[in-house]
């Protein structure tokens, strides 16, 4: 696409604005209820429908495509990507009604670190092609990852703080307890970091990390900068509702890492065709629908297996507690 600088503005402008509307109404720390969740999870996807369809009407249907498929792959890690945050929550210990604060200054965070990893990883790729390579076979080498972690059943449920984070607790002191929504506050005549704080800072470096995977792979499905800028800002607005929407699901789709290792290594793949294509080399492309398909039909596989094995899973555990208790009772 030729997008203007205009464009680009009035863009930016508008995400701001969506921004801003939601800050104004999560401003008061309050418990998130299903129902505030679940409307404003539907409001943020139909607003990237819109976004999608008039991608359609003013760019075409390659354009378009590109976009929903940068969406949904972008979504999907975002739902991986929640997990990691439940583990901070819980290692934060942060109060329901502060949650929504943390992960609104964390999708804020998320947004301005991408938008500089879309920027370098545009201007690499415009000017070295073989960076194609590297892109398509850290993706594959991530969804690798992803199935031996899956396969090896590790039940991590506490998330470990980085050294630099620890650094800086060191640095400048950690309050005792939240003070509100405050970040600092005075200690015995010190001013050191509160509780909120340094929760908001692990967000934002765990943040980092999900780039590293996230830009690549939606570089495997666009080069266009302003859709894959606009696919990764849709796809992380509205995830501070979704978490507190499919909070207790997560832990139902026990089959989510195989399904990311799926859709990453199929993109890893598309991207090396791709730099074979961009060098010369007769190899068949993967074209947007296909690459729509695959997307949506593995997710969908994935969620259906989920819950199947979710529903086995907890039939067993319910049958057990029943087999134990009639034996205490024979006892």
């Amino acid at each position: 696409m030729n997008v203007s600088l205009t464009l680009w503005v009035l863009t930016i402008v508008g995400l701001g604005a969506l921004i801003a509307i939601d800050f104004f109404i999560g401003r008061k720390p309050h418990d998130v209820s299903i129902k505030e969740a679940g409307i404003w999870t539907v409001v943020w996807i139909v607003l990237a429908a819109l976004f999608g369809v008039g991608l359609l009407i003013f760019g075409g249907g390659q354009p378009a495509g590109e976009f929903f498929a940068g969406y949904i792959t972008e979504k999907s890690l975002s739902v991986d990507n929640l997990f990691v945050f439940v583990l901070i929550m819980a290692k934060f210990s942060v109060p329901s009604q502060y949650q929504q604060r943390v992960l609104l200054v964390g999708v804020l965070v998320a947004l301005v670190l991408r938008a500089i990893f879309i920027a370098a990883g545009a201007a690499i790729l415009a000017s070295f092609a073989w960076v194609f390579y590297i892109f398509g076979a850290f993706l594959i080498y991530t969804a690798w990852k992803l199935i031996q972690e899956a396969r090896a059943d590790e039940d991590d449920e506490e998330w470990e703080e980085n050294k630099l984070l620890k650094a800086a607790e060191r640095r400048f002191g950690v309050a005792d307890r939240y003070h509100g929504t405050k970040l600092w506050i005075e200690q015995n005549g010190k001013r050191v970091m509160t509780p909120m704080l340094v929760v908001m800072l692990a967000i934002g470096m765990t943040d980092v990390l999900f780039a590293l995977d996230s830009i690549p792979a939606i570089f495997g499905l666009t080069q266009d900068p302003y859709i894959v800028f606009t696919a990764n800002a849709f796809a992380l607005m509205g995830l501070r509702q979704l978490y507190f929407l499919i909070g207790g699901l997560l832990r139902k789709l026990v089959h989510l890492s195989y399904g990311l290792s799926v859709i990453l290594g199929f993109i890893g793949v598309k991207l090396v065709l791709h730099a074979l294509h961009e060098s010369g080399v007769h190899v068949p492309e993967i074209s947007i629908p296909v690459s729509l398909g695959v997307i949506g039909g593995v997710l969908l596989i994935t969620t259906i297996t989920s819950l199947m094995a979710s529903k086995k899973q907890e039939a067993e555990e319910a049958r057990q507690a029943e087999g134990t208790e009639k034996d205490s009772i024979d006892v």
